[in-house]
């Protein structure tokens, strides 16, 4: 599924990212570009990364 219609980002993507040691919104989007127009990806983000996290601590 796509998270970053602008760029074309997808959710594997993303998580690819963070386990490649990305841990917040601005590191994927230095990495892809995800939200880096219109930012309205940036909450799907920043939702991911959170799932990530808690998925790592529990």
């Amino acid at each position: 599924m796509y998270v970053c219609i602008c760029r074309a980002v997808t959710e594997n993507e993303v998580h690819d990212c963070i386990a490649a040691g990305a841990k917040s919104a601005k590191q994927i989007r230095d990495t892809t570009g995800a939200g880096g127009d219109c930012a309205r990806c940036v909450r799907k983000i920043c939702a991911i990364l959170k799932r990530s996290e808690e998925l790592t601590t529990a």
